[in-house]
């Protein structure tokens, strides 16, 4: 009996990577990584990122074009409503998956979708009409530190998020794995 190959991880199934940085990716990653581009972002970027996406037919998010950043919908169940809600989330490249950073841009509040994650970790997750059933863990203290470290190497603006952030709240990181069958 021939040994079957290993299935591709979750991001190489979506098809899941960010593009390298121009001059101008690099300075828009910069900005919303400054206390005041990540209070703009947090209160904006879901309107802009639903615009461009209507304008472009979906092919195009905000972030996509001006930082060169892919944009994974993640669709959770609202731990409260129990109704599907949709998130467009930054997802980090991690151990052949994806991984997730409940940064909210650095903000004090921690993002609806992290609750909704731990209340259900059962989400569906899009990218360029691809999408996956996925159950979400709670990454370890190591693997978030992991996922960190690899998040800055694409966008620094996390590094400054998790300092802001400080003690004042724990950022949750959680790693994607595809769904039982």
């Amino acid at each position: 009996m021939r040994a079957m190959p290993p299935s591709p991880g979750l991001a190489d199934d979506l098809g899941y990577s960010h593009a390298s940085a121009n001059p101008l990716h690099r300075v828009v990653r910069w900005g919303a990584g400054t206390r005041a581009g990540g209070w703009l972002f947090a209160h904006s970027l879901r309107h802009l990122d639903d615009a461009v996406a209507r304008l472009t037919r979906g092919r195009h998010s905000a972030p996509s074009l001006l930082a060169g950043l892919a944009v994974l919908d993640v669709t959770t169940t609202g731990r409260r409503s129990g109704r599907p809600r949709t998130s467009h989330l930054i997802a980090t490249p991690y151990a052949g998956t994806l991984a997730l950073l409940g940064t909210n841009f650095g903000q004090p509040s921690t993002p609806a979708w992290v609750l909704n994650l731990e209340a259900d970790p059962a989400a569906r997750v899009a990218y360029r009409g691809i999408s996956r059933e996925v159950r979400a863990r709670a990454a370890t203290p190591a693997e978030s530190d992991e996922i960190f470290a690899l998040a800055a190497r694409f966008y620094p603006g996390y590094l400054s998020y998790r300092t802001r952030v400080g003690s004042s709240r724990r950022i949750r990181a959680f790693v994607l794995e595809p769904a039982a069958d």
